[in-house]
């Protein structure tokens, strides 16, 4: 389905080329929300998908990638980044990405979003990433993800014990 389109998703194919990147977007009949529902779409492991999740850090927007296996330790990276970190509001996603919720892209922002990337991507030869819209995601891996957003990799919850 290379002919449909959306002003979200088209900012996200501008932006990876920007980056060299040929964008190899695939669309889907239906919405994929969740890291689960994209993973089985696909066909791959959860921990596969790169989850855009924005959060608050004392009134920054920041975005974390984060493998669809893992949950972000809120406290734990608040404390990390030397701040309290928030669930963001579904208008500070919007106003921060120009993107919903559910299609959420690591890329295409209206300005750059400081980026943290799950470091447990970095175990997968492959990862997908929404693309601007719930029935978008595109393939990258771990390395182009940190080149193309400007990420910092790090742990999103604290070593196991």
């Amino acid at each position: 389905m290379t002919d449909l389109t959306h002003p979200a998703v088209d900012r996200v194919a501008e932006a990876l080329r920007a980056e060299g990147v040929e964008p190899r977007i695939r669309w889907f009949d239906d919405a994929v929300t969740t890291a689960q529902l994209a993973a089985d779409a696909l066909g791959i492991e959860v921990g596969q998908i790169a989850n855009s999740l924005v959060f608050d850090l004392d009134g920054e927007p920041i975005l974390v990638l984060t493998s669809g296996a893992h949950r972000v330790d809120t406290e734990w990276l608040g404390r990390e980044l030397g701040g309290t970190i928030s669930r963001a509001s579904k208008e500070t996603v919007k106003a921060a990405t120009g993107q919903v919720i559910g299609g959420v892209a690591p890329l295409g922002h209206p300005t750059p979003v400081r980026t943290f990337v799950d470091v447990e991507l970095a175990g997968y030869p492959e990862i997908w990433a929404a693309a601007g819209h719930a029935k978008t995601v595109f393939p990258t891996t771990f390395e182009e993800l940190v080149r193309i957003t400007g990420g910092t990799p790090r742990a999103v919850e604290p070593p196991a014990a």
